[in-house]
C-alpha cells in the first residue's frame, strides 16, 4: 500500500481556501437570518421552526453528495464539480434572500424568506461536504489535524468578515441600518451581495489551484480492496456499518450542535431583550437594529478567536491528545454561553465570545480529525456526509421544540435558551472522554 505524499503549507491552504467563501456566506446566514425572518413577521417562538430548513436539507443532501462525489471523476475531478455547483447556487440564494419582500407577489415575504434560507443551506451543503472529504483524499493521517485546522482557520477568517460586514457598512461606510417595517435594512442587503461575490471567488481559487488524485491512484493508498456497492441504497448499508469511533462522536456532536443551534437562532432576540431591553415584537427600532448589528459583530469575534485557535490546535493535540483538546474547548464554550446571562453591558459580551470561539474552532476540526483515520478511503465522502447526521439531528430536535420551550417554559425570554446551550456544551465535553482515539498526532 502506498503512502500519500506530504503536502506543503500552501498546497493545504489552497485546497481549503474555498471554505473562506463558504463561511463568509454561512456567517451572513447565521448572523442575519433570524433578523430577516423577524423583519418579515416571524415571532421569536417560531424562529427555530424556520431554521429547521437548514439541518433538514443538510441531513438529506450531504450523504447523497458524499455518495456521488465518491463515484465522480471528470475533467474537473472528484470533489471540485460539487464545489462549483454549490457555489453558483449559494451565491444566487445570497442575492435573493434579503430581497424576499420584493419577490413576494403571490405569497407572504416570510414564506419566500424561509424558502431562500432552505435553498441557501442546501447549496452550502453541496459545496461544503466535499471539502471535508478532500482532506481525507489528499492528506496522509499525520497531516489531517493540520488540514482540518487549516479549514477551521479559513472558516474563522471568512466568518469574521461575513459577520462584521453589516456593522462595517453601517458604522464606517454610512449605509443605512434601519428600514421601513417589513423591509430588510440596506446594510444587510449589500452585505449579502458582497458575500455572494466572495464565495464564488474563493471556491474558484480552490478549483483552479488544486489537483485531485485519480481513482486508481487513490485506490493504491488504502488497504480496503472489498468490492464497492452502487446505488443510493448502499448509504443505508454504510450507515449501519459505521465505525465505532463515529458512533461515539455522535453523542458529542448532539450536545455540541444542539447548543450551537440555540446560539444562532436565539442570540439576537436574547441580547435585544436581556441587554438592550427591547420589547418582544419590536424589530424596527434603533435599539433592535443596534442589538442585531452588535450580535453580528460578536459572531465575528468568536469566529476570529476560532481562526487563531485553529493554528494552535494541531500542536495542542500533539502535546495532549485530540480528546483532551476537544473536551477543554467545549468546556470553554459552555462557560462562554452561560456568562451571557450575567452580563448587562454589551461590550462585555466580547469575553463570552472568546470561550465560544475556542469551542467553535475545535468543533470544526477535532471531530473530523478523530473520525478521518477510522474511515475507508473510498468511502470518505459518504461517511463524511453520514457524519453530518449527527450535526443535523440535534438541530432538528431543537428546531421542533426549542421555540415552544422558549414560549411556554421560558415565557418568551430567549436568554434561557442560551443558558441551556451552555450546560449542554459542557455535557459534550464529558462525552468526549469516552471516545476511542489512540492514533498518533503529528502537527
Amino acid at each position: 500500500m502506498k503512502v500519500k505524499p506530504q503536502l506543503s503549507f500552501w498546497q493545504i491552504f489552497n485546497m481549503s481556501f474555498g471554505f473562506f467563501g463558504i463561511q463568509f456566506g454561512f456567517a451572513l446566514q447565521n448572523g442575519n437570518a433570524s433578523r430577516i425572518l423577524q423583519t418579515f413577521g416571524a415571532d421569536v417562538e417560531h424562529l427555530s421552526l424556520f431554521w429547521l430548513a437548514a439541518p433538514i436539507t443538510g441531513m438529506i443532501i450531504q450523504p447523497i453528495i458524499g455518495h456521488y462525489s465518491d463515484r465522480t471523476w471528470n475533467r474537473l475531478g472528484r470533489r471540485r464539480p460539487y464545489f462549483l455547483i454549490g457555489a453558483i447556487l449559494t451565491a444566487t440564494a445570497l442575492v435573493l434572500m434579503p430581497n424576499s419582500a420584493s419577490l413576494a407577489k403571490f405569497m407572504p415575504p416570510i414564506i419566500i424568506g424561509a424558502s431562500m434560507l432552505m435553498i441557501m443551506d442546501a447549496s452550502i451543503n453541496v459545496a461544503m461536504e466535499p471539502f471535508r472529504a478532500l482532506v481525507g483524499d489528499k492528506l496522509p493521517d499525520n497531516q489531517r489535524s493540520l488540514g482540518f485546522s487549516m479549514q477551521t482557520f479559513l472558516i474563522g477568517a471568512g466568518a469574521i468578515v461575513g459577520s462584521w460586514m453589516p456593522y462595517i457598512l453601517s458604522e464606517y461606510v454610512g449605509v443605512a441600518k434601519t428600514a421601513a417595517p417589513g423591509q430588510v435594512p440596506p446594510n444587510v442587503i449589500y452585505s449579502f451581495y458582497v458575500g455572494a461575490a466572495i464565495l464564488l471567488g474563493a471556491i474558484l481559487w480552490t478549483i483552479i489551484t488544486t489537483n485531485e488524485y485519480p481513482p486508481e491512484q487513490l485506490a493504491e493508498t488504502t488497504k480496503d480492496k472489498s468490492p464497492e456497492k452502487s446505488g443510493l441504497g448502499s448509504i443505508i448499508t454504510d450507515f449501519s456499518n459505521m465505525p465505532k469511533t463515529m458512533k461515539q462522536l455522535g453523542l458529542v456532536q448532539f450536545f455540541s450542535w444542539f447548543a450551537l443551534f440555540s446560539m444562532w437562532v436565539f442570540t439576537t432576540p436574547a441580547v435585544a431583550q436581556h441587554i438592550y431591553k427591547v420589547l418582544p415584537g419590536d424589530t424596527s427600532s434603533i435599539r433592535y437594529a443596534d442589538a442585531g448589528n452588535w450580535v453580528s459583530f460578536l459572531f465575528g469575534i468568536y469566529n476570529g478567536v476560532s481562526a487563531i485557535y485553529a493554528i494552535a490546535l494541531p500542536y495542542i493535540a500533539r502535546s495532549t491528545s485530540r480528546k483532551a483538546t476537544h473536551a477543554f474547548s467545549l468546556i470553554m464554550g459552555g462557560v462562554g454561553l452561560l456568562s451571557i446571562f450575567f452580563i448587562s453591558e454589551p461590550k462585555l459580551l466580547i469575553f463570552s465570545m472568546v470561550g465560544i470561539g475556542l469551542a467553535w474552532g475545535s468543533i470544526l476540526a477535532m471531530p473530523y480529525a478523530i473520525l478521518a483515520g477510522s474511515l475507508p478511503a473510498k468511502k470518505m465522502g459518504v461517511y463524511m456526509g453520514i457524519f453530518n447526521f449527527f450535526i443535523t439531528l440535534p438541530q432538528i430536535v431543537n428546531g421542533f421544540f426549542g421555540g415552544m420551550i422558549v414560549k411556554y417554559i421560558y415565557n418568551d425570554q430567549a436568554i434561557y435558551a442560551l443558558v441551556l446551550a451552555g450546560i449542554l456544551m459542557i455535557c459534550g465535553a464529558v462525552a468526549v472522554l469516552f471516545i476511542d482515539d489512540d492514533r498518533k498526532v503529528i502537527a
